[in-house]
């Protein structure tokens, strides 16, 4: 493909080198801006970044991939093709759920797979499986294919969507449109568990977060070769190629504002940077709170910002073993004795709680290269309370990574601390200090109905002229999917603009 020509442009400013961010920073490149990219970290990639240690390669954070052709958008921008810089291995199965009392259900590959695992486990099920699939079509074809990449900084384009809304209805929540077509109750869980995903409660996110499942069910879920890290390396290669320029390492102290539109920032060591759309790929919370002085916040202040409900927390444990565990797959669910209690428990109480469910990520099932020979590379995610719950992480922090390490030893990993090397791990804390997160949570707000859509942090501020949000605390919300389609709703934000001009 020919490399479109570049028409110069204004210089703009995003800050946030995650995933939402370099997809601004390509989109607003290809429109011919002169684009600056700041963020604290040493290196690209956000909550993707990634962690080596001991030749073993960690993703800090996103595993599952799915909607691929978001990632390829971005190198066809400029002419280029995903696939010549970045291998995409289909993962099989997508995940393999592992229930408290010994059962399992393989979940993915062929429609006629998934309905073969779901008549191991409760044959009456499968119609019932259909009925979900075909609702969360409807689900997608509404809220990813047509409002996914689209602005709700109105509420006239809020209320032109509520008949839909109301006819899907996005009223009830995941765990009620699931009930309402499975009965088993392992069944419930393992599709119930995508709101977790993106930082939600199953029993009170949104139903419209259903259309995970067709959104799975269309392009499946792949994983890039050398990790999700090489995925965000081949980017910023791309960055690299088209003339973005880094500024890693780097810290925000404040957005410049000046007649109520945001004309720059300033970093920490004093130095000011121009520039104007300002986009931020940071937490909203934590730009409204620390970066926007109080005199220019209407809308957000510290008290509604402090009304909001924040996802749950993560605890991550990440390490690697000097034996290979071959039976066990690439993603694995373990699910606890407990499901609505303990996520009472976790979004409700703020309670650590004894019991747990775990999501185990063996990258090494698919490419063996993220580990040195004859070793498995692993990390372990732990749903927990965020930092408004009154746990001491220096404390519980290692007490809580021997407990997962004791029920992974007694369930997929006999032996494991006979095996055991380069184990560390991040807690809610790390999430507010490294990631800027608000109260340490995982993924921004939670997806209630009431921090959907229209009520969630618009991309285009409403208190700041010029200043713009992409990922997962603005529309439409959390996951790889949605912080990607975040810039495409800014750029196109900033062609109204233009148009407007």
């Amino acid at each position: 493909m020919k490399r479109p020509i570049i028409k110069p442009r204004s210089p703009a400013l995003v800050v946030g080198a995650g995933f939402g961010g370099i997809a601004t920073a390509l989109r607003l490149r290809a429109r011919g801006y002169r684009v600056t990219l700041v963020d604290r970290l040493p290196e690209l990639g956000g909550r993707a970044r990634v962690f080596r240690r001991d030749g073993f390669t960690f993703d800090a954070g996103p595993t599952v991939i799915t909607a691929p052709f978001l990632f390829a958008e971005l190198f066809e921008l400029f002419g280029e093709r995903l696939e010549d810089h970045v291998n995409l291995l289909p993962v099989e199965p997508w995940y393999r759920m592992l229930f408290d009392d010994g059962s399992r259900f393989d979940y993915g590959g062929t429609m006629a797979d998934t309905e073969h695992e779901i008549e191991s486990l409760s044959p009456s099920d499968v119609d019932g499986y259909r009925n979900l699939l075909a609702h969360s079509k409807k689900l997608f074809d509404k809220g990813f294919t047509e409002l996914a990449d689209q602005p709700f900084d109105s509420l006239s384009a809020m209320l032109r969507s509520v008949p839909d809304l109301v006819r899907l209805r996005a009223d009830r929540t995941v765990w009620d449109v699931v009930s309402r077509h499975l009965r088993d109750p392992r069944l419930r869980q393992a599709f119930s568990l995508h709101p977790l995903l993106v930082g939600g409660n199953p029993f009170t996110t949104t139903s419209i977060y259903c259309l995970i499942h067709f959104l799975e069910r269309k392009w499946g879920v792949v994983f890039p070769q050398g990790g999700t890290g090489a995925l965000v390396g081949a980017l910023g290669d791309l960055m690299q190629r088209v003339g973005i320029e880094f500024r890693l390492g780097e810290t925000v102290e404040r957005v410049d504002i000046v007649d109520g539109a945001a004309v720059g920032i300033t970093l920490d060591t004093g130095e000011a940077l121009d520039g104007s759309p300002v986009v931020m790929g940071t937490d909203p919370c934590f730009v409204y709170k620390h970066l926007i002085a109080p005199d220019h916040r209407r809308r957000w202040t510290d008290a509604r910002i402090g009304k909001l409900r924040s996802s749950m927390g993560l605890f991550v444990l990440y390490f690697g073993t000097t034996r290979i565990y071959p039976e066990v797959a690439h993603h694995s669910i373990l699910f606890g004795p407990r499901f609505r209690g303990l996520l009472e428990d976790i979004f409700e109480k703020g309670q650590l709680a004894d019991d747990m469910s775990l999501y185990l990520h063996r990258p090494t099932a698919t490419d063996p290269s993220l580990a040195p020979a004859g070793h498995d590379g692993f990390y372990v995610l732990s749903p927990v309370p965020n930092l408004t719950a009154a746990i001491d992480w220096t404390i519980e922090g290692p007490r809580y990574a021997e407990k997962i390490l004791d029920r992974l030893e007694s369930t997929v990993l006999p032996r494991l601390r006979n095996h055991l090397v380069s184990c560390f791990h991040v807690t809610p804390q790390y999430f507010r200090t490294e990631l800027l997160s608000h109260r340490g949570a995982g993924f921004s707000v939670q997806p209630l109905l009431t921090q959907s859509a229209w009520f969630r942090f618009h991309n285009a501020s409403e208190d700041v002229r010029d200043l713009y949000f992409v990922g997962a605390g603005t529309h439409p919300g959390a996951g790889v999917p949605g912080v990607l389609s975040s810039a495409k709703v800014v750029e196109n934000l900033l062609l109204e603009r233009e148009r407007a001009a």
